[in-house]
């Protein structure tokens, strides 16, 4: 039976602002790097005895909050980061994107159609009240609701009933059964084995929030001013949009936290290496332009995390069938599969990154990011490193040469061969980036050329979206979410699927990634697998590299601990070299 793929990439898009060619990176230079691997947890060789308590630390960011400190609510990166402090999830990711048991256990039944969370003991609220199933069910009751002004809604409606209830239709939600206290079961209307990706899994406090219009809650001193958790760390004061002071949760259920509290703190861009050296700020994700900056200090350790998103060249394979409302693969031009990789092995891919993102990330070979579980080696993928002897080789062979001797390949008719080039202005690096790569096809006769200068972000969105007719080639990003399935941006009938590519191989192993037998993680894998070396062959994109996060550190705090998602692992760990023992 055909699954149902819930696009939980393209949620992100609404929920988080994640675009699909931002990049707000800039660049100072290429250096030597000196990035700790995250598994050094930000200690210091002198500093890895018994973890002390007390002491409190400063977080910072670059961008003011909105103060909407509830999960079903947030909008903007910088509430999640405060949430990271505040709340828990009965769902959690590893390093490596698997999922695990956060606050409840859960069973899934594939047959039966069926969630079961059962709550871990000892977890309570920042009130002291005790996190119960009534709260899970709440959640999905507030998210449901017709009045609900947040942009969580295709989290819970997999849930039987829960569409009637959105609609007006049914006074609660059908496919919930609170079976006790601790035990809740959700009744689904279909099950994949990305399901536990998708479903919401973050409890609401029923008591706390039962007597406010839902349709107020957002504007709620209970969420802006006055939010609660079940997190290591409580809100105690907010400065809005500029700071937010947490005090430690000591009945926190994983444990009493060793700091005493931390300040949630907003600076400017430019303070960032004078906040960093005089001890102002203890840790925050840096900007590009600071990194060579930061790394000079010899009080912090940078910690390098490949990033979730991923850049690409984007070829304009064909067209949307509005009427259709599938991808039709009709454009002649980038249809010779040995001009696509020719054009992959023209271009200078680690110079790109060295150039203008100080080398940080990871060249990637396809769509899928380079921790998770379900990434290829690079033993089974094609690694188009840079060889433009080998590009002007393959243009050849595919009849792209230079007959009227002006240094421009003609295509194999003979005729002018011109390529369009669409990229976004905004940023620092905009321009000499998209000048780079344009000299790397040029260098190997190309006659590759900016689609009338660089385009306003609105502007570039809508000319690849909507397939303007001038629109040939163009450098994007995606972000990835923790699971590999593909569901949204490359089937055949996925109007995301901006490079219009048509492929039915893939479009069965994405539709097989989702089936019965997926339930087992390995033939997912394996399915998977496949699918990143089809796309790595076929290349109706060339997948250029996935740009590191970078986090400073005081060397002062220990446990921090990294990954693909955030710099909040465990924060309840995290402890100052000048705590009590």
């Amino acid at each position: 039976m055909k699954k149902t793929g819930l696009l939980v990439t393209l949620i992100l898009f609404i929920l988080f602002g994640i675009t699909a060619c931002t990049d707000n990176r800039s660049s100072k230079g290429v250096d030597e790097q000196e990035i700790t691997d995250n598994s050094n947890q930000a200690a210091t060789k002198e500093n890895t005895n018994k973890p002390k308590s007390g002491g409190t630390v400063t977080f910072a960011a670059t961008k003011p909050f909105d103060s909407l400190l509830e999960r079903g609510l947030f909008e903007h990166k910088e509430d999640e980061l405060i949430l990271n402090f505040i709340s828990d999830s009965l769902v959690d990711k590893s390093d490596s994107l698997e999922l695990k048991p956060g606050m409840a256990d859960y069973v899934v039944d594939k047959n039966a159609k069926t969630v079961t969370f059962t709550i871990k003991d000892g977890i309570k609220w920042h009130d002291d009240t005790p996190l119960t199933s009534a709260d899970i069910a709440f959640a999905y009751e507030v998210i449901a609701h017709p009045d609900y002004t947040g942009l969580r809604y295709a989290n819970v409606s997999m849930i039987e009933g829960a569409q009637r209830y959105h609609e007006g239709k049914a006074d609660g939600i059908s496919g919930i059964d609170i079976v006790n206290d601790k035990t809740i079961t959700l009744k689904l209307t279909d099950i994949a084995p990305n399901t536990m990706s998708i479903l919401w899994s973050y409890p609401m406090p029923k008591h706390y929030y039962e007597d406010i219009p839902i349709k107020e809650l957002a504007e709620s001193n209970a969420v802006s001013k006055n939010p609660i958790g079940t997190g290591p760390f409580k809100v105690t004061n907010i400065v809005p949009g500029k700071t937010i002071e947490l005090e430690k949760f000591n009945d926190y259920w994983r444990g009493e936290p060793y700091l005493d509290g931390i300040t949630f703190k907003v600076i400017d861009d430019s303070q960032t290496t004078e906040a960093l050296k005089n001890g102002k700020v203890d840790i925050m994700a840096i900007p590009d332009s600071k990194y060579k900056d930061v790394k000079a200090l010899d009080n912090v350790i940078l910690n390098e995390e490949i990033s979730l998103e991923y850049s690409y060249i984007g070829f304009k394979l064909g067209h949307w069938d509005k009427e259709k409302e599938v991808n039709v693969m009709d454009n002649p031009k980038f249809q010779n599969k040995k001009l696509r990789q020719a054009m992959a092995y023209a271009l200078d891919r680690q110079g790109i990154l060295d150039s203008f993102y100080n080398g940080l990330g990871e060249l990637i070979e396809a769509p899928i990011h380079p921790a998770s579980w379900a990434s290829a080696d690079e033993s089974e993928l094609t690694v188009y490193n840079y060889d433009p002897e080998k590009a002007r080789k393959l243009l050849d062979e595919a009849g792209y040469k230079d007959v009227d001797g002006d240094k421009w390949r003609e295509d194999p008719e003979g005729k002018k061969f011109t390529i369009n080039f669409d990229a976004a202005s905004g940023y620092e690096i905009s321009k000499p980036r998209t000048n780079y790569i344009i000299k790397n096809w040029q260098d190997v006769g190309l006659n590759v050329r900016l689609n009338g200068g660089l385009k306003e972000l609105n502007l570039f969105y809508d000319v690849i979206e909507h397939d303007e007719s001038t629109v040939e080639l163009f450098y994007s990003k995606w972000d990835l979410t923790g699971d590999p399935d593909p569901t949204g941006l490359w089937r055949s009938d996925d109007y995301w699927n901006f490079s219009r590519w048509v492929n039915e191989e893939s479009d069965q192993l994405i539709e097989e990634g989702l089936s019965d037998k997926a339930f087992d993680e390995g033939y997912r894998k394996e399915v998977y697998v496949e699918w990143q070396k089809i796309l790595n062959e076929e290349l109706p994109n060339i997948f250029l590299y996935a740009p590191a996060d970078v986090y400073a550190v005081n060397k002062r705090l220990q446990s921090v601990h990294t990954n693909a998602f955030t710099s909040q692992v465990d924060t309840h760990l995290w402890w100052v070299t000048e705590g009590k023992e």
